[in-house]
């Protein structure tokens, strides 16, 4: 499973990542997380599994909630204060109940 999230590329959502990843392998889980600029949600809506928005990014929701409906990829954005906490257990919890 690939779970991308889609930020302005800041610090917060590197550091989410590795969070997120460290969550996972504490799991067991088998899931590859990257973090991309939005600008790349086209490429990304291609081979991802299910994408998340940086709440910094929640005014471009109406256009990229759209472009991945017609890719029938799980998307929303990730909780404000989780993201502000990085808290990888709950943004990885979150993904994974997208896919569901």
């Amino acid at each position: 499973m690939k779970i991308t999230l889609l930020c302005a590329l800041g610090m917060s959502t590197s550091l989410l990542v590795e969070r997120m990843k460290k969550a996972a392998d504490r799991r067991g889980i088998d899931v590859k997380i990257e973090a991309h600029s939005v600008d790349d949600i086209d490429k990304q809506l291609k081979s991802s599994d299910v994408i998340l928005l940086g709440p910094q990014i929640r005014y471009k929701k109406k256009e990229l909630f759209k472009k991945a409906e017609e890719e029938n990829v799980p998307i929303a954005i990730i909780d404000m204060r989780a993201y502000g906490s990085t808290d990888g257990e709950e943004v990885l919890e979150q993904a994974l109940h997208l896919k569901k």
